[in-house]
């Protein structure tokens, strides 16, 4: 039995900032850089143009780890939605099974409320995980884009 849908990753929330500034800091690599990694952690390469169909890298360290995160532009609409596969490359050559993030991001006049969803998790220890990060990941966004 596949219960790959039950376990996803749903996270609102509204940037105190327009939404060309939130857009360019999703497809900004140079920008990803500063907020795109959980506490604790930096990003030391970021490779990738956010183009349908090109692939992307994000190489994050901290004192204990370090990983990448690889995947495919699958779908973008300036400036209100990002669609991406994203997995982990392991050290060892494998790869964690495939999710799929989908950004919406609705115009608010000043602000920008943000819709981002990060489906196929295999269980929840790794959608939970994967939650507590983003929601890190926002935080320092929010910071960023003030």
């Amino acid at each position: 039995m596949n219960n790959e849908e039950n376990f996803a990753v749903n996270i609102e929330r509204t940037f105190d900032a327009p939404v060309n500034k939130v857009w360019q800091a999703w497809v900004d690599g140079e920008i990803m850089k500063k907020w795109s990694c959980p506490n604790g952690f930096e990003i030391i390469e970021h490779s990738g143009e956010a183009k349908v169909g090109s692939n992307y890298s994000v190489t994050m360290k901290s004192e204990f780890y370090s990983g990448t995160v690889v995947g495919k532009y699958l779908e973008i609409s300036k400036p209100n939605k990002l669609v991406m596969s994203h997995c982990w490359d392991n050290e060892d050559g494998t790869f964690t099974a495939e999710t799929i993030i989908t950004v919406l991001l609705e115009d608010l006049r000043d602000k920008t409320k943000m819709n981002f969803t990060q489906t196929g998790f295999e269980n929840s220890k790794r959608s939970d995980s994967h939650h507590s990060g983003w929601t890190e990941t926002f935080d320092k966004l929010e910071v960023l884009l003030k």
